[in-house]
């Protein structure tokens, strides 16, 4: 099965298991959330794909190839925080370019894939602007501007929406989609589960680590069971 792949992945902390056998696959141009209240594993899972973590058991692979042994920085994925983790010391540019540079690609293919990214988070000419005069919804921009400039076969975003405000919220999402809709694959870890459903091709709802429900955003959406776990769009 081409693209991402997780089987049988189970993490434990001490005696606390924060992720338990769970498997899912995520096909190449496809959008896929992880949806969950806070504490169900949602971020250790992220953590895992991008090789953060390993797992005590089960395996992360790509193109069927395991990627248990490979490093982070050999993925070939693009990550997103839930704090941006902007450095304040540079400019719009530079953050951007941070990951090409240490890459070691060269001036002008820097430059180009650092106006594309801008362009594709709607911040065309905001290269010499100072990060510390930005607002939350354009430093969130930022920081996914950085995770795809580089090109990544898998994006994953952790909690995109994490402490902003509703229609700051729609603002991001929106690019979310639009990356989407470009054939960009990606991995999307969310707390609002109706926020995700209405760009997911398919959600997997997390409860204490185990997937409690999965299907795609009209079967979810259509599933009473839903709102056992989610109440009003966000988790209990």
């Amino acid at each position: 099965m081409p693209g991402l792949e997780i089987q049988n992945v189970t993490r434990r902390f001490g005696s606390t298991i924060a992720v338990q056998d769970v498997s899912f696959q995520v096909a190449p141009g496809e959008i896929v959330a992880v949806v969950g209240p806070s504490g169900c594993g949602k971020s250790t899972l992220l953590s895992i794909v991008a090789g953060l973590l390993a797992p005590d058991s089960g395996d992360v692979r790509w193109d069927g190839q395991s990627l248990r042994h490979l490093p982070t920085h050999r993925r070939g994925f693009g990550l997103m925080f839930q704090d941006f983790v902007l450095f304040p010391h540079r400019n719009v540019f530079d953050n951007v370019a941070f990951g090409l540079q240490m890459a070691g690609m060269d001036t002008g293919q820097i430059q180009q894939r650092v106006a594309e990214a801008l362009e594709l988070v709607g911040l065309p000419g905001f290269g010499e602007r100072d990060v510390n005069t930005l607002s939350g919804g354009e430093q969130q921009r930022v920081a996914l501007a950085r995770s795809i400039a580089p090109r990544p076969r898998l994006l994953m975003l952790d909690e995109p929406s994490l402490g902003l405000a509703p229609l700051i919220v729609q603002d991001i999402f929106k690019v979310i989609d639009q990356l989407h809709q470009q054939g960009v694959t990606i991995l999307l870890v969310e707390q609002n589960a109706r926020q995700a459903m209405e760009i997911a091709d398919r959600c997997y709802l997390l409860e204490t680590g185990q997937v409690a429900l999965s299907g795609t955003a009209a079967e979810l959406k259509s599933n009473m069971e839903v709102e056992r776990f989610y109440l009003g769009g966000t988790a209990k």
